[in-house]
């Protein structure tokens, strides 16, 4: 989750126009579009298989300071504790049961997204081995209950933990024990800005299905593919899941900022504290204040970060419905966003692949998708059929797009874990099952010593 940077100097919005200019803030002529990665990992103690505690001589705490020491990352407090870390343009966040978030800087090519993972998972095994730590990439944690895990002295934390559970009844999974990659996206113009939110918003099944990993949960088979995709379906209505407006010709940046507007608050930042304004509308706070405060374009950027539709619009697009996996598949997701969404041609062709496709649809087939995964079926076709035809619009659009590693190979080569998936049908969901069912013998220490980092 987004680790927010506050100046409290912001300026006031004056009017409804003033929260569209963020929006306008985003655009970028095509020589500026760049592509960014985020993805988060769950951390055991490997002797015990424990969640990390956040303090202690094994700890999430010992873990941020090994970064800070070895390589160079610049602490960020709040209050008395480190709660996140920045070098450069990148971040290390944490999420609330001690989940590591890697947010990289915003990066011309994928084969530099991969190239700055390497680094990543480099470092974290230098920090992570002298203190007995192991680390796995699934989209959910496969053994321990949310009410055994830790949680992360941060503020903002504290008020969702409050709030959430009056929404969803798997709010506290969510938050816990989720882990997911997402890739950003620039877009031109508010023309662009909806084409490419509307086609975001409608990959989302596909995405899912094609990126499920996380089977498991609490010491069990769960009976989904992708439990964190359900465990989103059960975590707060007013801000998740898919937006109708979006599929709208006309829809722009009004659209969103009227959704955001009515979606409930979680908190404003004032004086260094996160203030518990949770439940309450932006759209009486910007018409008449709420407890004395008016708000600023901080507090509306932060409130954008309290959204979870399946596609979200900030100053630039986050495609958010994939669970973490494989190295190699997250990068695999930044190539995927590179090809489709930044080659005119490709962006086109899958707009009209997709173009039967409404709301309606996908809800269904999104219900479908967690469970089923490849499996699921739309209009008569599997998404199996469905995602090889995106493929091939992907692979062709990153062979126009041209950027080529120092081997001189294009990106295309990156997308391999995916093109393995769609030849043999089976998800990273599917073949963690078919393991836990066979060699494994329904014993998670086989799953965690064979997928466990470092």
């Amino acid at each position: 989750m987004t680790s927010s940077q506050f100046t409290d100097s912001s300026a006031r919005i004056g009017s409804h126009e003033d929260l569209l200019a963020y929006f306008r803030s985003g655009e970028k002529p095509r020589s500026r579009w760049r592509v960014g990665s985020e993805h988060e990992k769950l951390g055991f103690l490997r002797d015990t298989l424990a969640p990390i505690p956040f303090e202690g001589p094994r700890s999430i705490r010992a873990v941020l300071q090994g970064f800070v020491e070895r390589f160079g990352w610049q602490p960020v407090a709040e209050g008395e504790h480190t709660i996140a870390l920045l070098r450069g343009a990148a971040s290390i966040t944490l999420e609330p049961g001690g989940q590591l978030e890697l947010s990289g800087a915003t990066l011309v090519t994928a084969h530099e997204a991969r190239a700055e993972l390497a680094q990543h998972m480099a470092e974290l095994a230098e920090v992570s081995r002298p203190l007995n730590l192991v680390w796995i990439n699934l989209g959910r944690n496969p053994t321990i209950p949310s009410a055994q895990m830790p949680w992360m002295p941060k503020q903002r934390y504290a008020i969702m933990r409050r709030y959430l559970p009056t929404r969803g009844a798997l709010a506290l999974d969510m938050m816990l024990g989720t882990g997911t990659v997402q890739t950003n996206l620039d877009y031109a113009t508010e023309a662009d800005m909806a084409r490419k939110l509307r086609l975001g918003m409608t990959l989302s099944p596909f995405l899912t299905a094609l990126f499920a990993n996380s089977p498991f949960a609490e010491g069990r088979v769960t009976g989904y593919l992708s439990t964190r995709a359900h465990i989103w379906t059960q975590t707060d209505p007013d801000r998740s899941g898919f937006l109708p407006a979006v599929f709208r010709e006309d829809f722009g940046y009004r659209d969103y900022a009227e959704y955001a507007l009515d979606v409930p608050m979680f908190f404003i930042h004032r004086d260094g504290h996160y203030r518990d304004l949770a439940g309450r509308s932006f759209r009486r706070f910007l018409d008449e204040g709420l407890d004395g405060e008016f708000p600023t374009q901080e507090d509306w950027a932060l409130h954008l970060t309290t959204l979870f539709p399946e596609a979200r619009l900030k100053n630039y697009i986050e495609l958010r419905m994939a669970d973490v996996g494989s190295p190699a598949m997250i990068v695999a997701l930044a190539a995927l966003t590179r090809g489709l969404f930044y080659d005119e041609t490709a962006l086109l062709e899958a707009s009209l692949l997709f173009r039967r496709l409404g709301p309606q649809h996908l809800t269904a087939l999104h219900g479908e998708a967690l469970r089923q995964g490849l499996r699921a079926q739309v209009l008569g076709r599997p998404i199996l059929d469905w995602l090889r035809d995106l493929l091939t619009i992907v692979e062709a659009g990153l062979k126009r797009l041209g950027a080529l590693d120092e081997q001189g190979r294009d990106e295309t080569i990156l997308l391999e874990p995916v093109r393995a998936i769609l030849a043999s049908g089976q998800t990273q969901a599917d073949r963690l099952l078919a393991r836990w069912e066979g060699e494994w013998h329904h014993d998670f220490a086989s799953l965690f010593k064979e997928l466990g980092y470092p």
